[in-house]
């Protein structure tokens, strides 16, 4: 029997949240599995084109509109000589990958990268290796990518064919340098130190670039909040961001908890906002910091297939996860999260693009398709540009095994001044039926639905493969409307709705 719940929202073109930062949309592509070979990158592939890289690949990432990719790692990073991957092809060493247990050919390097991020219309948000290295090579790279001429690194690249500098203004200082899985793994009074000495000569090849600290690797790990403060503590004066990941899975196969843990998001985002603040408040600093989500997704699928895999392979089938609908549902929700604090979170990395924990599979050799999670990253990317507006939202709730008082809608409000147009993004959670919403929009006179965009399928675990690439697709068959600045709809169950609003003409 079907069960339908209620829910109300109310926004207001003046109750605004802030301006979304487009880098709020970015992604991930690391050096992991068939992420960049197989993926990205496939000389010899039908579609490749003259520097190898996946034309069809290419076109399903341009169809995401991504802003900037984090590169190379990650894990990867902090075992990594960028040296190795610039200069002539045959000329690269092979290496051992020991955060992957893989074999590194180096075909695809900084250059090449570059390369591949222009043609995908995005910038690179590089990564420094702070775990087996440090000030010397963070500098180093950024006098090859960023200096024009005239000095030993800037003519390096220059004479490896780039007589233009890359310009990458995004860089992260290392990875998860609190994980005893990350090589070279550090304490927070280590890392800190370490990452204050590499800030300030990066910043003295090039003043122009912002750059990322690392945060605790999430927010489970039993130093979170004290690594926080510590770090900053340290480099609040010459950072611009601190990171945060999070991955959630639905091991125990529990759907209403699964659809829940974005609650953990918006609380561990929260909860960094606040040991940002109380640094900023103990040093009397007038600069606020903001927050770099750079590692974010469901993963829990290819743990088992994972452990499986030979080691000292190049490109193995690594963390591949074949995502279904809640999949779906539970990424449309934390683009929700990080949308909803828009004020403090500029930068979002979806890890990661292709083939790895992602939303664009591939085939060696065959061909690409868009996984499920594929569709609400794009809606949030293609009509989340504007200003965050502050909702007032009355729900329905239930309760699971974690969390009390879940809320069955999940909703923001994104409004585009200059385009006149207003977008709400919608979970429903409710598995048993419908969700009737509505919706008090009287401050937008004058303004139409356009479109109801629905995500849905009966099956909570439908997915789509090569051979059903379009088992779950959107669909237009959404029924809102609005009525003397109300609006109405019946949101199916289990659905991630993208309801779009113009201003008739």
């Amino acid at each position: 029997m079907e069960v339908v719940r209620k829910a109300e929202m109310i926004l207001e073109k003046d109750f605004q949240i802030s301006e979304i930062d487009p880098r709020l949309y970015g992604a991930f592509v690391e050096h992991l599995g068939r992420s960049i070979y197989g993926g990205i990158y496939e000389p010899g592939h039908p579609s490749a084109d003259e520097q190898g890289f996946r034309g069809d690949v290419l076109s399903l990432v341009r169809e995401l509109d991504i802003p900037v990719i984090r590169y190379p790692g990650g894990n990867f990073v902090s075992g990594y000589n960028w040296e190795d991957g610039v200069g002539p092809k045959d000329q690269r060493p092979r290496r051992l990958d020991l955060a992957w247990r893989t074999i590194e050919p180096n075909e695809v390097g900084v250059n090449e990268f570059v390369d591949w991020t222009r043609k995908a219309g995005s910038q690179v948000m590089m990564a420094v290796n702070l775990g087996t290295r440090g000030v010397d090579a963070a500098r180093n790279l950024v006098e090859y990518c960023n200096h024009p001429s005239g000095s030993y690194y800037s003519d390096l690249r220059i004479k490896h064919g780039y007589a233009q500098p890359h310009g990458i203004k995004l860089w992260c200082l290392g990875n998860e340098m609190d994980g005893p899985w990350q090589i070279g793994a550090k304490t927070a009074y280590e890392y800190g130190r370490i990452a204050l000495e590499s800030a300030k000569v990066m910043k003295w090849v090039d003043p122009s670039i912002e750059l990322v600290v690392c945060g605790s690797s999430g927010r489970g790990m039993p130093t979170f909040a004290q690594w926080e403060a510590e770090v900053l503590d340290l480099t609040y004066d010459h950072v611009d961001y601190i990171s945060l990941h999070t991955y959630y899975g639905n091991r125990d196969n529990d759907t209403p908890n699964f659809l829940a843990r974005t609650l953990d998001m918006d609380q561990f985002i929260n909860s960094v906002i606040a040991i940002c603040d109380y640094i900023k408040a103990k040093k009397r600093s007038s600069k606020t910091l903001h927050l770099s989500f750079d590692e974010w997704n469901v993963w829990y699928h290819s743990n088992e297939a994972d452990k499986k895999v030979e080691p000292w392979t190049v490109a193995p089938p690594l963390l591949e996860d074949v995502y279904n609908l809640e999949d779906a549902l539970v990424v449309g929700s934390m683009l929700i999260s990080l949308i909803r604090r828009a004020d403090r979170v500029k930068i979002g990395c979806l890890a990661q693009l292709v083939n790895v924990i992602a939303p664009i599979m591939t085939q060696t050799g065959g061909p690409a398709w868009r996984q499920t999670t594929f569709y609400p990253f794009m809606h949030a990317s293609l009509y989340g540009r504007g200003t965050a507006l502050l909702p007032v939202i009355k729900s329905d709730k239930y309760d699971s095994k974690d969390f009390t008082d879940v809320p069955y809608l999940d909703a923001i409000g994104v409004f585009n001044e200059e385009k006149e147009e207003l977008t709400i993004f919608a979970v429903n959670r409710n598995l048993e039926g419908g969700l009737e919403f509505t919706g008090d929009l009287r401050g937008f006179c004058g303004y139409e639905v356009v479109e109801h965009i629905v995500l849905t399928h009966e099956d909570l675990k439908a997915a789509n493969t090569a051979d059903q690439p379009n088992n779950v697709v959107p669909h237009l068959g959404g029924n809102a409307q609005i009525s003397e600045g109300k609006l109405s709809a019946l949101l199916p169950k289990q659905s991630w709705n993208v309801i779009r609003l113009a201003k008739k003409a």
